[in-house]
């Protein structure tokens, strides 16, 4: 079964000129660790936002365990605990407190919490640490505080977003251990990261997105059975990806010049955008016909 289902995404910010998801797909199912790959720039963070409901999707579908995000928000989220890239938490709590904070707002019963923070805690090794204010923290301790706290509620769906910058062997290796342990007892790790070794090791799926697309879905399991490097692998797809999107974005901006001739940049700029947004309107009509959002 699924936990995530990502199917026909587009994303478009107002007034862009490029469309930020392009018919993204994909499902990360039970017992798995599942790794998104891409450069800077490639749509991970939007696609990210998206299916975290902190950015409304342009078309498609997004379901957590069986819970559209736009339809069913409340049980979508409470399916999925996410550790973002800048561990987002309130520095004047204690540790506890946040924790416990974090706890009532997805309502987890008193005996339950206590168990999973105190199991968490020692993981973690933040025993000494959780009675202290989070602004007392080093950057690896928020990190680990954050986490804890996307762990509280016990979700079918753990998302983390680059979640080892800043860790220290020791942390990275505890974090690796737990990944490994929570998908084991067949829940889902959506792995963001830059970390191309790591999520080789690590993942048993990944998908490679660039430009808004999705340009490769890997099985990790086989592919490290052919020998092949994913890290020479992905910078020979994402160069040959760049040099499409840079003839498409060289394509478009001279379409501009050629507007602004003719009707001034102000209102070049303007034609320009309608016209990406009928090019979206196409592609988006295009997916539906095709049984995308009707699956």
């Amino acid at each position: 079964m699924a936990t995530l289902v990502v199917k026909n995404l587009f994303k478009h910010y107002k007034n862009a000129k490029y469309i930020s998801a392009q018919d993204i797909s994909f499902q990360v199912n039970e017992g798995e660790i599942f790794g998104f790959l891409g450069i800077n720039g490639a749509g991970k963070s939007t696609t990210i936002k998206c299916i975290t409901g902190i950015s409304p999707i342009t078309a498609g579908r997004i379901e957590v365990c069986g819970h559209d995000i736009r339809e069913d928000a409340y049980n979508a989220k409470k399916n999925f605990g996410f550790v973002p890239d800048n561990h987002a938490v309130y520095d004047k709590l204690t540790g506890v407190e946040y924790i416990n904070y974090l706890a009532d707002l997805y309502k987890v019963e008193p005996e339950a919490r206590k168990a999973t923070f105190e199991k968490l805690v020692k993981i973690f090794n933040m025993e000494n640490a959780v009675h202290n204010q989070i602004m007392s923290y080093s950057h690896g301790m928020k990190q680990k505080i954050s986490i804890i706290g996307a762990l509280i509620h016990s979700p079918k769906l753990w998302i983390l977003d680059e979640p080892m910058v800043g860790l220290d062997p020791q942390s990275i290796f505890e974090v690796k251990n737990y990944m490994k342990e929570y998908a084991k007892a067949g829940n889902s790790v959506f792995f963001s990261s830059h970390n191309l070794d790591t999520v080789e090791r690590l993942c048993d799926r990944a998908v490679i997105i660039h430009g808004g697309r999705v340009i490769r879905d890997i099985d990790l399991n086989e592919y490290r059975k052919t020998g092949k490097n994913l890290e020479e692998e992905f910078i020979a797809m994402t160069q040959e990806a760049t040099t499409i999107q840079n003839k498409e974005r060289a394509a478009l901006r001279a379409r501009e010049e050629e507007l602004a001739k003719e009707h001034g940049k102000a209102r070049a700029s303007k034609m320009i955008m309608a016209e990406v947004k009928d090019t979206l309107d196409t592609a988006v009509a295009a997916t539906e016909s095709a049984g995308g959002e009707g699956e």
